[in-house]
């Protein structure tokens, strides 16, 4: 057992290095559902752009909060261009706040300014300033909250989710690396900032010291005791979705398949050593779906996504 652990951990170095650098290629947008709304944030001191679906009707309503990946652009989302969550969500009874931008800001509060990526006070923003916006403009109740993210975000959903557990009631991760202070998944993410530009120094201190073990959400996952907690990866073998990631299939792509399965792989290590841990903690609505394959792409959390809804953000909400 522990040597199979440790050769995960070798595969997961290997693949952070490149972490989700193929998750965010768009596809072109169609007519998205909701309104993009520009919310001030006082702590980043600029206007960040939000794709709000409302939940309808008069009364008080819950917020998801849906986070984007490594590479999130700062004008559109890409649950908005390789996905339709968005409509699927009209409806629901449920407000949907989709922020743009925060590429390779692991939606945190980072200790210093970065040259290249700037202000970045995300958690700041998320927990205090939208959900003002959002009760003020939305009728949110500021009660029922989730959030949900994946790779990069799926981090940063578990870790804001263990951080403010009074504020949210459930959280989704969708193939994230959870482990943010195991060996090679520290470098990993170090990696990842300095792939956007960022200087990794910058958000949590040099490590090990500042706040990269007060963001590990693996450390705080006793803090979801109660809550709906949603954790998903697939291994990378193949894909049900994509035959070219399916080796000895005659359209496999080589290529797309180095790219995007090793970071899969890393993230199934990664989420299946989150998911041991929360089990162990009392009272949480676990629900995990670590599959035989999966790739390291939109059309996987999608699915996943409206999975997660039924089995954990609708029943924490209603």
């Amino acid at each position: 057992m522990r040597k199979s652990v440790g050769k995960r951990l070798t595969i997961a170095v290997a693949a952070l290095a490149t972490l989700v650098g193929t998750a965010v290629s768009v596809t072109p947008q169609a007519q998205a559902a909701g309104t993009t709304e520009y919310v001030y944030s006082n702590a980043m001191h600029r206007k960040v752009p939000v794709r709000i679906v409302d939940g309808g009707g008069s009364g008080p309503k819950p917020t998801l909060y849906l986070l984007d990946g490594l590479r999130a652009p700062n004008n559109t989302s890409g649950w908005l261009q390789n996905t339709r969550v968005d409509s699927w969500m009209v409806g629901k009874g449920t407000n949907v706040a989709i922020p743009f931008g925060g590429g390779g800001s692991f939606y945190t509060d980072w200790e210093q300014r970065d040259p290249k990526l700037g202000v970045n006070k995300w958690e700041t923003f998320l927990t205090r300033e939208l959900p003002a916006y959002m009760k003020k403009h939305h009728n949110s109740d500021n009660r029922r909250n989730g959030i949900a993210g994946l790779s990069m975000s799926g981090t940063a959903a578990l870790n804001l989710a263990s951080r403010h557990p009074s504020f949210y009631k459930a959280v989704a991760s969708y193939s994230g690396y959870p482990t943010v202070t195991m060996p090679g998944f520290t470098q990993g993410i170090q990696a990842s900032v300095a792939e956007m530009g960022g200087n990794p120094t910058n958000m949590w201190g040099f490590y090990p010291a500042g706040e990269w073990f007060a963001n590990d959400p693996f450390l705080s996952a006793g803090n979801l005791a109660g809550h709906y907690v949603y954790v998903s990866s697939g291994t990378g073998v193949g894909s049900k979705y994509d035959s070219s990631l399916t080796p000895g299939s005659g359209s496999f792509n080589p290529v797309k398949f180095a790219q995007m399965v090793p970071l899969e792989v890393a993230a199934s290590t990664s989420s299946q050593l989150y998911i041991a841990r929360v089990a162990t903690v009392p009272g949480v609505h676990l629900t995990t779906h670590i599959t035989p394959d999966g790739a390291h792409w939109w059309d996987y959390w999608q699915d996943r996504f409206k999975q997660s809804w039924a089995t954990t953000f609708r029943p924490a909400f209603f």
